[in-house]
């Protein structure tokens, strides 16, 4: 053993791991693993990146003011209070490194995102995972888990990998039931998607409480996860401690430029919804029709359930999808062994799903 040991905690985390990128000897594949959009990025985005390349010998701007203000001016907010990252991800460890520490501990729901009890862990904290209703956050058991240790709440609303959400009046009732000095942090990586009435990303709560931050990404409706961009809406005193223990250039340049492009090209992102809206429906209803049972989703992605046994098992299904190139995602580390997770995609890539998945069942 190597005299030279990390912190006490940190090689009992388990690493995170993503879903299967490719699979062998097979022609064409189709990733459906990662909740990727189909249509990629805005033109405009891209364009923007490929044009930052040709300045890589300069530092990028460290506070990120010209994506701030482009973030600011989409959603009417102050840019004082957004803060940028390399994806969601690094705000959300940035978060945990901040207002948590040994002895402290963060509330997750049973099958939330596996980035929480990561962060929480390596900030030196303790993750304690309540159990859902119905694959859906559970207000009621969060709050019955508040003591005197809980210094976060991290709740993914709409949840990945379940696909499903708190409607804006669960939100407030239960940031009415924490302390004030609870952190609720609403993890809204799908709220572009997300057309229901009654759902709200969090940017109401965060404009007018002192303990609640939002995080969103340019990872999932604006097609920008290869360059790791995110951002942060937060009280004011949040971003102040935020951008005391951020890299000082942690975003870089062709991800800002692309992120502005991408978020002020509003056609773009409103074809990638539409799309989202057909196809999600469509997969909805062709996969429950095989007697599957999907998780009702407002992401663009479902979840369903597969029988437990021999033959017609989500493991046994996702290795035949397999030797098709359909590649989705297991989520059995999530607490669901007998689901699996399928990113809506092209519709090629969401025809051949469903005949596929006929085909596993006997039902072609």
């Amino acid at each position: 053993m190597s005299p030279v040991r990390p912190r006490s905690g940190i090689l009992d985390i388990a690493p995170y791991v993503g879903g299967r990128e490719k699979v062998e000897g097979t022609l064409k594949q189709y990733k459906l693993s990662a909740n990727e959009t189909p249509l990629g990025p805005s033109p405009k985005a891209r364009e923007a990146a490929m044009e930052a390349l040709s300045a890589m010998e300069r530092y990028p701007d460290g506070g990120a003011l010209e994506l701030r203000k482009a973030i600011a001016g989409v959603y009417g907010l102050d840019p004082e209070r957004i803060v940028c990252g390399a994806g969601s991800d690094e705000l959300l460890h940035l978060l945990a490194q901040a207002y948590i520490g040994p002895g402290d501990e963060a509330i997750a729901t049973r099958h939330g995102f596996l980035i929480y009890p990561i962060v929480t862990k390596a900030a030196g904290g303790e993750i304690v995972q309540v159990p859902e209703k119905n694959l859906t956050a559970d207000v009621d058991a969060i709050l019955a888990a508040q003591n005197e240790k809980t210094r976060i709440v991290f709740l993914a609303n709409p949840n990945n990998p379940t696909g499903t959400y708190l409607s804006f009046s669960e939100i407030k009732r239960l940031r009415e039931g924490l302390r004030e000095d609870v952190l609720l942090v609403l993890d809204a990586a799908y709220a572009e998607y997300v057309r229901s009435n009654d759902y709200e990303s969090g940017i109401e709560l965060v404009a007018t409480h002192d303990n609640v931050v939002m995080t969103r990404t340019f990872s999932k409706v604006y097609g920008l996860a290869a360059i790791r961009l995110g951002w942060a809406y937060c009280p004011a005193s949040v971003a102040d401690v935020l951008n005391r223990i951020r890299g000082p250039f942690n975003v870089n340049v062709p991800a800002m430029k692309a992120g502005i492009a991408a978020i002020e090209d509003k056609e773009h992102t409103a074809k990638a919804v539409a799309h989202n809206e057909k196809w999600r429906a469509w997969l909805s209803e062709e996969i429950s029709a095989l007697g599957l049972e999907v998780v009702p989703s407002v992401t663009n992605f479902i979840s369903f359930r597969f029988p437990t046994e021999t033959g017609k098992s989500a493991a046994e299904a996702d290795e035949f999808l397999c030797s098709k190139g359909l590649i989705l995602r297991q989520i059995a580390s999530y607490g669901l062994p007998d689901y699996l997770r399928l990113t809506v995609s092209t519709e090629e890539a969401n025809l051949k799903v469903v005949a596929a998945l006929k085909e596993f069942l006997g039902k072609a």
